[in-house]
């Protein structure tokens, strides 16, 4: 356990943020009044994913390899955190649509007729918490082993660069 520490840590992190931004897309409207944004400015959120899956793969190295970690160590490193943070993805979600927005999927499915997207049948298939909860464990899976391998390439050191001692 003590060698997965580290993700754990950044893990919980990860969760704390992303909850704390879905506050934050309520409170400026993006789940109700300005909802028609929400599939936008969401994908903010992939920026600041990809800034603690760096500072994860960055501690990793500084606290675990030394000062010195390859991009396969990075990666394995993300993917680790991966794991954990869609482990936790159906909580996470569970959390956001009974307690952060409740309104969230009412209003989805209210703009998806309305624009004539989905029939209100479709529209209730979609929106709701099950679907969420399944489509958060495959987001988080994919989207994080494509962001684990972007913060290994950051992260990733050359030995042959580093000066001798």
């Amino acid at each position: 356990m003590k060698n997965f520490s580290i993700e754990i840590k950044w893990s919980i992190i990860f969760v704390i943020v992303y909850l704390l931004w879905m506050v934050f897309e309520k409170l400026v409207g993006w789940h109700g009044e300005h909802i028609d944004k929400h599939g936008l400015y969401t994908n903010i959120f992939g920026l600041i994913a990809l800034g603690i899956y760096t500072l994860a793969i960055r501690d990793k190295r500084n606290n675990y390899f030394n000062g010195i970690i390859t991009w396969r160590q990075g990666f394995v490193t993300g993917i680790v955190l991966t794991i954990i943070i869609t482990a936790i993805s159906p909580l996470s979600q569970y959390i956001v649509t009974t307690n952060i927005s409740p309104e969230y999927f009412d209003n989805m499915i209210e703009l998806s007729v309305n624009n004539n997207a989905m029939e209100q049948e479709q529209a209730e298939a979609y929106f709701n918490l099950k679907s969420y909860i399944i489509q958060a464990v495959f987001s988080a899976l994919v989207m994080g082993v494509g962001t684990a391998a972007l913060a290994a390439l950051i992260i990733r050191t050359n030995p042959e660069l580093r000066i001798k001692k």
